[in-house]
């Protein structure tokens, strides 16, 4: 069967990720400023590129790996082409209560792919996940759904930070590919933007709804107009 398209192979992705990851030489984004995974999914929900900032796989946590490709799953297999939604925005839905409460546990992780394979081949172009099906639902930040223009073409996911530094991350990356054309989402200006609106006893204003990390993610965030609320920035 024929695959879809890949919006962004390895090389590329790995170029873009190290260029903005502070421990690779890229800016800071608010969190522990570790390096990270970042994995691109295509619009049919293969994996189709893997890559890590860090000079070796395990410069960077090796359970990240597996992170940001089902973050990219997640963002891309719950967007529409009308319509995007980020990782980021479906953590308060998913708090027991809320009305996507369980929806971690919809689409099974692919363990026969998520194990398979030669360690040493991990985040490269021959990553074993590649050309495969991940599965796998992530209800916090780090996941985007990817468009250029015409439509959505994909999802990308990233891993091995806080998950507000990851989203951070992802949206940098995302505009660096050039796929970040969003058409909508649950903010009106700000899209798929990460949503920073719980009180202190865990609601959300707004339903889409994140927490914040103990960095400066949120302002860096606000920054890059990837994020609403929580910035110390008035």
């Amino acid at each position: 069967m024929a695959q879809a398209p890949c919006p962004a192979d390895h090389d590329k992705l790995l170029a873009v990720l190290k260029a903005n990851v502070k421990a690779s030489g890229g800016p800071a984004n608010g969190g522990f400023e570790t390096n990270e995974w970042a994995a691109v999914v295509a619009r049919d929900g293969a994996v189709c590129a893997i890559a890590f900032s860090g000079p070796t796989a395990d410069s960077q946590w090796p359970g990240s790996r597996l992170v940001a490709a089902e973050k990219a799953n997640t963002a891309n297999g719950l967007s529409l082409a009308q319509m995007a939604l980020s990782t980021a925005n479906l953590y308060a839905g998913a708090e027991p209560g809320g009305p996507l409460f369980g929806l971690q546990e919809t689409n099974p992780v692919n363990q026969a792919a998520a194990y398979a394979g030669d360690p040493k081949t991990f985040g490269s172009a021959s990553d074993p996940l590649v050309g495969k099906p991940i599965g796998g639902i992530v209800v916090f930040g780090g996941g985007l759904a990817l468009y250029d223009g015409k439509s959505i073409v994909g999802g990308i996911g990233v891993s091995g930070d806080s998950s507000c530094a990851d989203h951070n991350v992802a949206w940098r990356v995302r505009a660096a590919l050039g796929l970040d054309k969003v058409p909508a989402g649950v903010n009106p200006n700000r899209k798929d933007a990460i949503v920073y609106d719980l009180d202190p006893g865990g609601k959300s204003a707004s339903g889409w709804g994140h927490p914040l990390c103990a960095g400066t993610e949120a302002d860096i965030a606000a920054e890059l107009g990837a994020g609403v609320g929580g910035s110390i920035h008035k």
